[in-house]
Protein backbone atom coordinates (compact mmCIF):
# COMPACT_ATOMS: atom_id res chain seq x y z
CA UNK A 1 0.00 0.00 0.00
CA UNK A 2 1.49 3.52 -0.85
CA UNK A 3 1.31 6.34 1.55
CA UNK A 4 -1.00 8.10 -0.13
CA UNK A 5 -3.43 5.37 0.08
CA UNK A 6 -2.26 5.23 4.00
CA UNK A 7 -3.11 8.73 4.55
CA UNK A 8 -6.24 9.01 2.72
CA UNK A 9 -7.57 5.75 4.31
CA UNK A 10 -7.04 6.81 7.92
CA UNK A 11 -8.62 10.53 6.27
CA UNK A 12 -11.40 8.44 4.88
CA UNK A 13 -14.37 9.30 7.82
CA UNK A 14 -13.57 12.57 8.44
CA UNK A 15 -13.11 13.70 4.93
CA UNK A 16 -16.66 11.98 4.41
CA UNK A 17 -17.78 14.69 6.80
CA UNK A 18 -16.22 17.98 5.52
CA UNK A 19 -18.66 20.33 3.49
CA UNK A 20 -17.85 21.63 0.11
CA UNK A 21 -15.76 24.30 0.50
CA UNK A 22 -17.81 26.39 -2.19
CA UNK A 23 -20.73 25.28 -3.29
CA UNK A 24 -21.57 27.69 -6.09
CA UNK A 25 -18.43 26.60 -7.96
CA UNK A 26 -18.71 23.18 -7.52
CA UNK A 27 -22.32 23.33 -8.96
CA UNK A 28 -21.17 25.23 -11.61
CA UNK A 29 -17.62 22.86 -12.16
CA UNK A 30 -20.53 20.35 -12.49
CA UNK A 31 -22.47 21.89 -15.12
CA UNK A 32 -19.48 22.51 -17.46
CA UNK A 33 -18.29 18.35 -17.03
CA UNK A 34 -22.15 17.70 -17.80
CA UNK A 35 -21.88 20.07 -21.24
CA UNK A 36 -18.88 17.53 -22.57
CA UNK A 37 -20.60 14.10 -21.59
CA UNK A 38 -23.38 12.21 -23.20
CA UNK A 39 -26.06 9.97 -22.35
CA UNK A 40 -24.51 6.70 -24.01
CA UNK A 41 -20.78 7.38 -22.34
CA UNK A 42 -18.84 5.35 -20.43
CA UNK A 43 -17.14 7.79 -18.13
CA UNK A 44 -13.88 7.07 -15.31
CA UNK A 45 -13.77 9.51 -12.51
CA UNK A 46 -10.51 8.80 -10.98
CA UNK A 47 -9.51 10.10 -7.06
CA UNK A 48 -13.27 10.07 -6.75
CA UNK A 49 -12.91 10.05 -2.92
CA UNK A 50 -16.11 9.21 -1.48
CA UNK A 51 -18.27 8.96 -4.54
CA UNK A 52 -20.39 12.22 -4.27
CA UNK A 53 -19.43 14.20 -7.99
CA UNK A 54 -19.67 10.55 -9.69
CA UNK A 55 -23.39 9.82 -8.31
CA UNK A 56 -24.17 13.83 -8.87
CA UNK A 57 -23.25 12.98 -12.93
CA UNK A 58 -25.07 9.84 -12.62
CA UNK A 59 -28.29 10.87 -15.07
CA UNK A 60 -25.15 12.22 -17.68
CA UNK A 61 -23.83 9.23 -18.87
CA UNK A 62 -24.11 5.47 -19.13
CA UNK A 63 -22.02 4.27 -16.79
CA UNK A 64 -19.66 5.70 -14.84
CA UNK A 65 -16.41 3.99 -12.74
CA UNK A 66 -15.29 5.95 -10.43
CA UNK A 67 -11.77 4.98 -8.22
CA UNK A 68 -9.43 6.37 -5.78
CA UNK A 69 -6.28 4.72 -4.34
CA UNK A 70 -8.35 4.31 -0.79
CA UNK A 71 -10.24 1.36 -0.21
CA UNK A 72 -11.90 2.95 3.17
CA UNK A 73 -13.05 5.97 0.17
CA UNK A 74 -14.29 3.69 -2.02
CA UNK A 75 -16.37 1.36 1.10
CA UNK A 76 -17.75 5.15 1.61
CA UNK A 77 -18.37 5.77 -2.08
CA UNK A 78 -20.43 2.49 -1.87
CA UNK A 79 -22.56 2.78 0.79
CA UNK A 80 -23.98 6.24 -0.37
CA UNK A 81 -24.16 5.08 -3.84
CA UNK A 82 -25.54 1.25 -3.31
CA UNK A 83 -28.86 2.60 -4.93
CA UNK A 84 -27.29 4.00 -8.19
CA UNK A 85 -26.95 1.19 -10.60
CA UNK A 86 -25.23 2.97 -13.54
CA UNK A 87 -22.31 3.99 -10.99
CA UNK A 88 -19.39 1.17 -9.92
CA UNK A 89 -16.75 2.25 -7.35
CA UNK A 90 -13.05 0.25 -7.86
CA UNK A 91 -9.92 1.09 -5.49
CA UNK A 92 -7.58 1.59 -8.23
CA UNK A 93 -3.93 4.24 -8.68
CA UNK A 94 -3.20 5.99 -10.88
CA UNK A 95 -1.72 3.29 -13.49
CA UNK A 96 -5.06 2.67 -13.75
CA UNK A 97 -4.00 -1.19 -15.00
CA UNK A 98 -7.15 -2.93 -14.82
CA UNK A 99 -8.52 -1.05 -17.52
CA UNK A 100 -7.50 -1.11 -21.05
CA UNK A 101 -6.38 1.61 -23.37
CA UNK A 102 -9.70 3.38 -25.73
CA UNK A 103 -11.52 2.64 -22.85
CA UNK A 104 -13.55 5.45 -21.97
CA UNK A 105 -15.26 8.73 -23.57
CA UNK A 106 -14.42 10.99 -20.71
CA UNK A 107 -12.31 10.74 -17.92
CA UNK A 108 -12.63 12.85 -14.77
CA UNK A 109 -10.01 14.51 -12.18
CA UNK A 110 -11.35 16.38 -9.97
CA UNK A 111 -8.87 17.91 -6.90
CA UNK A 112 -6.65 15.13 -8.05
CA UNK A 113 -3.78 16.30 -10.00
CA UNK A 114 -1.97 17.85 -7.47
CA UNK A 115 -1.70 14.99 -5.11
CA UNK A 116 -0.40 12.21 -7.05
CA UNK A 117 3.61 11.65 -6.79
CA UNK A 118 4.22 11.46 -10.62
CA UNK A 119 1.76 13.47 -12.48
CA UNK A 120 3.08 13.45 -16.25
CA UNK A 121 3.03 9.44 -15.57
CA UNK A 122 -0.95 9.81 -14.58
CA UNK A 123 -1.90 12.11 -17.20
CA UNK A 124 -0.55 10.14 -19.68
CA UNK A 125 -2.33 7.45 -18.14
CA UNK A 126 -5.48 9.49 -18.67
CA UNK A 127 -4.94 10.03 -22.41
CA UNK A 128 -4.14 6.11 -23.01
CA UNK A 129 -7.39 4.64 -21.62
CA UNK A 130 -9.97 7.56 -23.55
CA UNK A 131 -10.96 6.78 -26.53
CA UNK A 132 -10.04 8.58 -29.75
CA UNK A 133 -11.78 12.22 -29.65
CA UNK A 134 -12.70 11.26 -25.80
CA UNK A 135 -12.35 14.12 -23.03
CA UNK A 136 -10.42 15.13 -20.10
CA UNK A 137 -12.47 17.13 -18.15
CA UNK A 138 -9.98 18.35 -14.56
CA UNK A 139 -10.35 20.42 -11.44
CA UNK A 140 -7.16 21.35 -9.61
CA UNK A 141 -6.21 23.47 -6.93
CA UNK A 142 -3.20 25.10 -7.91
CA UNK A 143 -1.05 26.21 -4.53
CA UNK A 144 1.77 27.36 -6.68
CA UNK A 145 1.62 31.06 -5.70
CA UNK A 146 0.74 30.53 -2.14
CA UNK A 147 4.17 31.35 -0.83
CA UNK A 148 2.51 31.02 2.76
CA UNK A 149 0.70 28.37 2.12
CA UNK A 150 3.77 25.93 1.80
CA UNK A 151 5.71 25.84 5.01
CA UNK A 152 2.60 25.36 6.83
CA UNK A 153 1.40 21.99 4.31
CA UNK A 154 5.49 20.87 4.91
CA UNK A 155 5.08 21.03 8.68
CA UNK A 156 1.73 19.04 8.66
CA UNK A 157 3.08 16.52 6.49
CA UNK A 158 6.12 16.14 8.96
CA UNK A 159 3.53 15.27 11.49
CA UNK A 160 1.35 12.68 9.34
CA UNK A 161 -1.73 15.65 9.13
CA UNK A 162 -1.19 16.48 5.27
CA UNK A 163 -0.91 14.17 2.15
CA UNK A 164 1.96 14.42 -0.34
CA UNK A 165 1.10 18.26 -2.54
CA UNK A 166 2.58 19.53 -5.66
CA UNK A 167 2.56 23.13 -5.88
CA UNK A 168 1.71 23.60 -9.52
CA UNK A 169 0.36 27.07 -11.21
CA UNK A 170 -2.45 26.62 -13.43
CA UNK A 171 0.08 26.75 -16.47
CA UNK A 172 2.07 24.00 -15.18
CA UNK A 173 -1.19 21.70 -15.40
CA UNK A 174 -2.07 22.75 -18.63
CA UNK A 175 1.37 22.14 -19.57
CA UNK A 176 1.43 18.86 -18.67
CA UNK A 177 -2.10 18.31 -20.18
CA UNK A 178 -0.48 19.16 -23.67
CA UNK A 179 2.50 17.12 -22.93
CA UNK A 180 0.50 14.18 -22.68
CA UNK A 181 -1.34 14.20 -26.04
CA UNK A 182 -3.92 16.14 -24.90
CA UNK A 183 -4.98 18.89 -26.78
CA UNK A 184 -7.28 22.09 -24.41
CA UNK A 185 -10.34 22.89 -25.49
CA UNK A 186 -11.44 24.91 -22.08
CA UNK A 187 -9.78 26.57 -19.29
CA UNK A 188 -11.30 28.32 -16.27
CA UNK A 189 -10.72 29.59 -12.91
CA UNK A 190 -13.52 28.58 -11.25
CA UNK A 191 -13.02 28.89 -7.08
CA UNK A 192 -10.58 31.83 -6.33
CA UNK A 193 -10.25 30.89 -2.60
CA UNK A 194 -9.34 27.02 -3.42
CA UNK A 195 -7.18 28.14 -6.44
CA UNK A 196 -9.51 25.46 -8.54
CA UNK A 197 -8.79 25.44 -12.27
CA UNK A 198 -10.67 23.89 -14.45
CA UNK A 199 -9.32 22.22 -17.89
CA UNK A 200 -11.18 19.90 -20.46
CA UNK A 201 -9.06 18.73 -22.53
CA UNK A 202 -9.12 16.48 -25.67
CA UNK A 203 -7.62 13.13 -27.23
CA UNK A 204 -6.99 13.54 -30.91
CA UNK A 205 -8.93 11.54 -33.81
Amino acid sequence: MTNNAVFWNKAARGYAKRPVADEAAYAHTLDRTRSYLKATDKVLEAGCGTGTTALKLADAAAEIVATDVASEMIAIAREKGKDTGNVRFEVADETLNQFGNDSFDAVLAFNLIHLVPNPQSALRRFHDVLKPGGFFVSKTPCLGGNLMLRPMIRVMQFFGKAPFVSFLRPDDVANMVERAGLEIVERANHNKRTWGHFIVARKPL
